[in-house]
């Protein structure tokens, strides 16, 4: 949907999800670990969120709400977070299979 960069060098993407497919929480969940949380003590120096504007004035998540990766370190570039999510993501990731949990089956 877009990107940008601010004046101190950091970066950011914003997407949306099909939250009505059924594997959207899926990714929701393995982007929160990876760009959040993958480690408690080195943590990467991004943030994925949701955004929205406000939906008493807009509609629902299925039109309205979006998903954003910020970087917090100019030096963080884009590629190295697709090199990250490529590495810690289902593979191929575009093989549905692959996204299953045990509770799905």
């Amino acid at each position: 949907m877009g990107t940008g960069k601010l004046d101190d060098g950091n970066w950011w993407v914003k997407f949306s999800i099909d939250v009505a497919h059924p594997l959207a929480w899926h990714v929701v969940q393995e982007f929160g670990c990876v760009l959040n949380y993958l480690s408690v003590t080195e943590r990467l120096p991004t943030v994925f969120m949701p955004v929205s504007p406000a939906p008493y004035l807009n509609g629902g998540p299925e039109e309205y709400l979006s998903w954003v990766i910020e970087s917090k370190s100019p030096s963080f570039k884009p590629g190295t977070v697709a090199d990250w999510l490529e590495g810690r993501l289902p593979r191929p990731v575009d093989d549905l299979s692959q996204w299953a949990s045990e509770d799905d089956a």
